[in-house]
């Protein structure tokens, strides 16, 4: 017989039998807690670190159809596409999944754009620019909303090296969480003027 605490550290109480569900449920959700911060806060307040937050992956041989599902039920417009040697083979954005890109990609090939694989959209890891962790340790938020204007992005991936040169990619930065943790409704398309909207609330400040 099993006896679970539930209530006082000292008191033991019976677990009875499991109740029918009685009505409509829906399941918890991670809450997008997303703290709000300023412009001249640390860099990293508004990265999304990977050790305390799972990647969301997709494989290269996937379709871009299964990829924009993948995104809009994540809840992010970018996935790390991993090879089958567990390692970076790029990344994937919702804008590559509609850009120019994905059509000629589609002629190309002579097929249906949404028969396109991941792989022949996204963007290879040897093209992928990225900032180190070391690099952010003495900056602060506006100065990575000036890095992604600069190189016109929506996103950017943080590397750091361990003692023995691997890489890891250790953390993203996203326009659109920047925003919300600004407290700036971003553009859900990510269109250029979001820069705009984030460059106005910093000047105001």
């Amino acid at each position: 017989m099993f006896y679970w605490n539930f209530t006082e550290p000292n008191i033991m109480t019976k677990l009875t039998a499991l109740p029918l569900l009685s009505t409509a449920a829906q399941l918890a959700r991670p809450e997008a807690a997303y703290a709000k911060c300023s412009s001249e806060d640390a860099a990293l307040t508004v990265m999304t670190d990977l050790r305390r937050q799972r990647a969301i992956t997709i494989s290269p041989d996937e379709t871009i159809e299964f990829a924009e599902k993948l995104m809009i039920a994540a809840g992010v417009r970018l996935l790390l596409v991993i090879g089958r040697d567990d390692l970076l083979a790029g990344v994937i954005t919702y804008r590559d999944l509609h850009g120019t890109g994905a059509l000629t990609a589609a002629a190309r090939e002579r097929v249906a754009h949404n028969a396109l694989t991941v792989a022949q959209v996204m963007t290879p890891a040897a093209q992928i620019e990225t900032t180190s962790l070391a690099a952010l340790r003495h900056t602060q938020v506006r100065d990575v909303v000036e890095l992604l204007r600069q190189h016109g992005r929506q996103h950017a991936l943080v590397t750091e090296a361990d003692g023995n040169g691997r890489v890891t990619v250790r953390g993203i930065f996203s326009l659109t969480q920047i925003g919300h943790q600004l407290g700036v409704a971003i553009d859900s398309a990510g269109r250029a003027q979001s820069f705009a909207e984030i460059e106005h609330l910093i000047a105001g400040e």
